[in-house]
């Protein structure tokens, strides 16, 4: 069996629209305790395209500059267990999700939901999609994964794909 593994604590500014999911932080996350920390992750590279700010600066500034888009971050998955830090390696079974319809109750500002490959859509589906508060129009989208596992699309094919987010982003001041 692998370890039991606790994710990242959201990260939702005041007015986020748009709250992006992942599966479950990558070790690289975990040991850093920085959303998408492996250096080889894209969703750095692409959410900055979109929401207009610097890739080279520090951490806190990409998460200021998500929050000033009105993007957040968080993951499906809560805990489980899982050696390495692959998606196909986390234990089905152990999978524990993050409550996030409590998370939506308290930010009734999100109004799309966009989920970081298909290991956050699955578990989405599976964990979250029944719990989510009745009445709620939110836009929910399966996007390619940033991850470098996922080296099948470029940054601009990436690009592309998660420009479905644009619409909904926070237009600057």
């Amino acid at each position: 069996m692998g370890v039991l593994l606790t994710g990242l604590p959201p990260s939702v500014g005041t007015g986020c629209r748009v709250l992006v999911l992942g599966s479950m932080p990558g070790d690289a996350s975990l040991q850093a305790a920085r959303y998408y920390a492996h250096p080889r992750n894209r969703f750095w590279p692409v959410m900055a395209s979109l929401c207009g700010f610097a890739t080279d600066v520090a951490y806190e500034d990409r998460l200021r500059g998500l929050h000033k888009a009105g993007v957040g971050l968080w993951d499906v998955i809560g805990q489980c267990e899982r050696r390495g830090s692959l998606d196909t390696a986390i234990v089905r079974s152990s999978e524990v999700a993050n409550s996030v319809g409590d998370l939506l109750l308290a930010h009734r500002s999100i109004v799309a939901i966009a989920l970081n490959g298909g290991k956050a859509a699955d578990a989405f589906r599976r964990h979250l999609q029944p719990t989510l508060p009745p009445g709620r129009a939110l836009a929910v989208f399966a996007l390619p994964s940033t991850s470098p596992a996922h080296a099948a699309m470029n940054v601009a094919a990436l690009q592309e794909a998660w420009s479905v987010v644009v619409p909904f982003l926070t237009p600057p001041r």
